[in-house]
């Protein structure tokens, strides 16, 4: 065995280098001429409690992540994408020196016998899973005592060990100071139990506001004007540019529909030909959610899935595998496994239509020319050379999103930063489109004033008016409910219809009623033939009557109760702990200069001249 454990030391050595190490300064950051990215850029791109966030720390951080995410995803990277890296970069590095702040303050550290003990007692997850260390596929602790004590152990990987130890354990006891008390009682974990295995079936009668009362055509300035005063710490917004737009949507071509509709149907034939559903859909499939557990999607009743996928679930026979279905998402090849009154289990491959080389790299060629022409002669000029509508909208710092672009973080930044009144920026890119805006106005944070509020305030005024209208309409139909009439008669009479909920949790999603609402709510107080008051939930009317009602198992959850406290606890635990970092953060003086120096120009004479084939 030991001559396979030297075998591995460098394997192993890399591990270790990885996992314990962590943020460590190699020559990241370095040009050829020695001069690094942070002398050029200004040394720090923020601080946290006054202690720098230096360039080369924030560079290491980003690519780290960067590179990490490119293997994932075995593609380049986009602007959003990598947008994102940088946020999760900033949050990482501010964390871990808030984390290390605190622990300096409490006077946390790891003792040699600590760093001994849990060196020989609780190895990293990166060794405990080794092959070199497992016996009939489980950790051998021999083993690795073994090895430990070796004459052939690199002294080395002992080092790494002792340095991720002496990190590793005051943070373990600072997690434990933080998630100290924490504890759940048999009382909560019943009630979570009985939340997520008692149902019940319902039959309701939903009454939408604007179909059957009339809002009212205008309010009253003086309403207005109360409800502003009464609601005036809401009536505020972030920093918010007003901007206008033209866009160039990534729409597939009938060409890229085609080339997906053959995919589709090849992978059909693989199947009828005998090839394994799930080992296709894990290979083949687009969809990230269910192409892992080979297309599996579960149970779901009507209403859940997109028209076109749930007429083929509910119309296919049992096994059978469908042709390619279109929707909204692409190529659907469905297969059904069980069904029964309005609920189907089912699996299926998406094969998503995308763009090919040839249709994106026109849209390339067209997004170059708008920017080229925006730039030379202007926004209208642009617009109208590509035949493009202007539409104005406005992206808020909080959630910089605009229609048919999807995010526009980077329109925001140039906004905020770059731009004044009249500016056309360059062409953004993001996954659903190339975009180009013109600021009209840049507004910042404070109060909304009352002018700028009416329209919001009246829309609102007049949807609480047409919902008080409607709830007497509801009350008249309780009131031949409870005076002895059925839903049915009084539905039929009224022209509304009954919708039935089949069998349902409190937590799960009811075609008709909703989530997690009054409605659902309600339902749970109810016992079978019971009809409920008018409940409101989600802008819409209820009457609701219970049919069925199915009680959680007390034996049964007993018999489970160590394992769901075991989850529950570790949960809260993690809450906790997010809890306790949140707070630090909140309670920080954190300087966030990364824009500036991140996108701050840099003075090319100041850099050394070398061939422009290098990186």
């Amino acid at each position: 065995m030991m001559q396979q454990l030297r075998a591995n030391t460098k394997w192993i050595m890399l591990v270790t280098a990885v996992a314990f190490v962590g943020l460590m300064v190699f020559e990241w950051g370095m040009d050829l001429s020695g001069q690094s990215n942070a002398q050029i850029r200004g040394g720090e791109v923020g601080r946290v409690n006054g202690e720098p966030v230096t360039f080369e720390e924030f560079t290491l951080a980003y690519r780290a992540l960067y590179d990490q995410i490119r293997m994932q995803t075995g593609g380049s990277i986009t602007n959003l994408q990598d947008r994102d890296i940088e946020d999760a970069a900033w949050e990482q590095l501010v964390t871990e020196k808030l984390i290390q702040q605190e622990l300096r303050r409490q006077g946390l550290t790891a003792t040699t016998d600590e760093v001994r003990h849990a060196a020989r007692y609780m190895p990293p997850a990166e060794l405990y899973y080794a092959e070199v260390f497992q016996t009939d596929g489980q950790f051998d602790l021999d083993k690795y005592h073994q090895y430990l004590a070796s004459p052939g152990v690199d002294p080395q990987l002992l080092v790494s060990l002792e340095n991720y130890y002496r990190q590793e354990i005051p943070r373990r006891k600072l997690l434990q100071r933080v998630t100290a008390g924490t504890y759940v009682t048999d009382t909560d974990l019943w009630q979570a139990w009985r939340d997520a295995t008692e149902y019940v079936s319902a039959r309701f009668i939903r009454i939408d506001p604007a179909a059957v009362a009339e809002a009212p055509t205008s309010v009253s300035d003086a309403d207005i004007t109360a409800y502003y005063r009464a609601n005036r710490d809401k009536m505020t917004r972030p920093n918010t540019a007003a901007v206008r737009m033209v866009a160039l949507p990534r729409v597939p071509t009938a060409a890229d529909s085609a080339v997906a509709l053959e995919r589709a149907n090849a992978i059909v034939a693989r199947i009828r030909g005998g090839e394994d559903f799930a080992e296709i859909a894990r290979n083949e499939s687009s969809d990230p959610g269910s192409a892992p557990l080979g297309g599996e999607l579960g149970s779901f009743s009507r209403g859940q899935m997109v028209a076109e996928f749930e007429e083929a679930a509910f119309s296919l026979p049992l096994g059978q595998v469908s042709d390619p279905v279109l929707s909204q998402f692409g190529y659907h090849i469905i297969e059904v496994t069980r069904r029964e009154d309005d609920q189907a289990t089912a699996r299926h491959i998406l094969v998503s239509i995308e763009m090919d080389e040839v249709s994106m790299n026109a849209l390339l060629v067209r997004a170059d020319s708008l920017e080229l022409i925006g730039e030379r002669e202007g926004f209208d000029a642009a617009a109208r050379r590509f035949g493009l509508e202007p539409v104005t909208v406005e992206i808020r710092e909080d959630a910089p999103f605009a229609d048919v672009v999807g995010r526009a973080d980077e329109a925001f930044d140039w906004a905020k930063w770059e731009a004044a009144p009249g500016d056309v920026s360059p062409v953004f890119e993001t996954p659903d489109a190339f975009y180009m805006v013109e600021l009209v106005e840049m507004r910042p944070a404070g109060e909304i004033p009352l002018a700028e509020a009416r329209p919001l305030i009246e829309r609102e005024l007049k949807s609480r008016a047409q919902l008080e209208a409607a709830r007497e309409v509801a009350n008249a139909v309780l009131a031949e409910v409870r005076g002895g009439k059925s839903l049915d008669d009084v539905a039929a009479a009224r022209g509304f219809e009954v919708g039935e909920a089949l069998t349902f949790s409190r937590q799960d999603f009811v075609p008709g009623l909703g989530q997690a609402n009054a409605a659902i709510g309600v339902a749970f107080g109810l016992r079978p033939g019971q009809i409920s008051n008018v409940v409101e939930a989600d802008g819409s009317l209820f009457i609701i009557e219970v049919t069925e009602r199915q009680e959680a198992d007390r034996e049964v959850w007993e018999s489970q109760k160590y394992f769901q406290r075991s989850q529950v606890m570790a949960s809260m635990e993690a809450d906790r702990w997010r809890q306790y970092l949140r707070a630090l953060w909140d309670s920080a003086e954190i300087v966030d200069n990364r824009y500036e120096v991140l996108h701050a120009p840099v003075d090319e004479s100041t850099l050394p001249a070398m061939p422009r084939t290098l990186f």
